[in-house]
């Protein structure tokens, strides 16, 4: 593992908390970037080592002695920020929704592609007849996408295969990926995205299919972290969640939620088992959302399927941050509502959408998203002791980044002490 020093960094943003929160940021804590200019940092043995000012870099006593050992990189011009966490994916499918694409261009909407057999279920047969390998291709193509836009840590769904099998296959594929990865994934079990075909008009054997043999397996071979329910009309009711949180409970696996993306759903229920994050949360209710301030369940917005869905209404960013609720920000990436592998799009879809602030927005993305995936204790902060994550952009100023939307700047990253440029992502292609 490479010995790396960051010099004559423009603009450093470190995320460092000036009041020593270690929880998610809320309110005007969003705003808090702790930039340091003409910074510098020392990353060894996949830790940041020391952080502050290139002057001060220089003359610390270890790096003149083996400054010969050490990868020196003059980042002038440059921002330097903690490496994004998207802390919501769905990497595995086999071929996009192009069928959905065009019929939701001439009108159809959401629930109506899914009534016609498109949707979710679409990609179930492509996901069940694929090989584990074919999978972990696919998978391991987003990762090296991600990480040329400057994430470094992943949360991976399974949920296309909807059978024992296909989720323990879709779990195993993203396991071998993550293998062949610099970076951090954290696998998430799905297998409660929709109802699948052979279980139709039986939403309840289907919930008994996961509890009872999905997540136990899963857990017994520790193939996810957490567990997830799409909890929506025509998917799964808070009472059908609340069972699988249960389970998940049980056997050690933590719990989070697609909740509120077409409907509101009321979410003081679910919060009892401490769920890391809520996700969408389009519909949320007000008095729901005063209630997510009063805990750390980060309510994770992913702006990037509004947009590819046409619609109208974004997250409420403002209100749920104005109230001291936990934001942050994800990808969605998806093959039918979310197909961007970009988290600099997806905070110009923040900004310009959802009226946060650039500063709120990469807080968002890194420190509050790392918390999403509860590794705020390794994640989302440049700060001696944690993990050696880190994205540059060729940008003066770190606004540039939502700025310059549909277009990429990074330069490259570092992924726990690996760096990794553009050009050696697309020679392992």
């Amino acid at each position: 593992m490479q010995s790396l020093l960051l010099v004559n960094i423009s603009q450093l943003l470190t995320l460092r908390s000036s009041s020593g929160n270690s929880g998610p940021r809320r309110g005007v804590q969003l705003k808090e970037l702790g930039i340091i200019e003409d910074a510098a940092v020392l990353c060894l043995g996949g830790k940041i080592v020391s952080v502050g000012k290139s002057k001060d870099a220089v003359r610390d006593t270890w790096l003149k002695k083996n400054r010969k050992s050490v990868v020196e990189i003059d980042c002038t011009g440059q921002v330097v920020l903690p490496g994004f966490v998207d802390s919501h994916t769905h990497p595995v499918f086999v071929v996009p929704r192009l069928v959905d694409f065009e019929k939701r261009i001439s009108g159809a909407t959401y629930e109506e592609i899914a009534h016609a057999g498109g949707g979710i279920r679409s990609s179930v047969e492509g996901v069940r007849k694929a090989s584990k390998k074919l999978l972990a291709e696919k998978v391991s193509q987003m990762l090296r996408e991600v990480a040329e836009q400057g994430t470094t840590t992943v949360e991976a769904k399974s949920g296309y295969g909807l059978s024992l099998e296909s989720e323990v296959k879709s779990l195993e594929a993203i396991q071998l990926a993550a293998k062949s990865w610099p970076g951090t994934v954290v696998p998430t079990l799905l297998g409660a995205h929709v109802v699948p075909k052979e279980f139709q008009g039986n939403v309840g054997a289907y919930v008994n299919e996961v509890c009872e043999k999905m997540i136990p397996l899963v857990a017994r071979r520790r193939l996810a972290r957490f567990v997830d329910v799409f909890t929506e009309r025509g998917a799964f009711s808070a009472e059908d969640t609340e069972r699988i949180f249960a389970m998940a409970e049980e056997h050690g696996l933590g719990v989070r939620a697609h909740v509120c993306q077409l409907s509101e759903t009321r979410v003081q229920k679910l919060l009892r088992y401490k769920p890391a994050s809520f996700d969408h949360m389009d519909h949320v209710n007000d008095a729901d959302i005063l209630e997510l301030a009063k805990h750390d369940t980060i309510a994770t917005l992913v702006p990037g399927a509004n947009y590819f869905l046409g619609l109208e209404g974004f997250p409420p960013a403002r209100k749920l941050i104005d109230a001291g609720a936990p934001v942050a920000l994800a990808t969605d990436y998806n093959p039918g509502s979310s197909p961007t592998p970009s988290i600099p799009f997806v905070l110009s879809l923040a900004c310009t959408h959802m009226k946060m602030s650039p500063a709120e927005a990469i807080s968002a993305a890194t420190i509050n998203g790392a918390c999403a995936l509860q590794l705020a204790e390794r994640k989302g902060s440049i700060e001696s002791g944690k993990d050696a994550d880190l994205a540059v952009f060729e940008a003066d100023d770190y606004r540039e980044i939502p700025y310059w939307f549909a277009s990429n700047r990074c330069a490259f990253t570092v992924m726990n002490g690996t760096l990794v440029a553009p050009e050696i992502a697309m020679a392992s292609r």
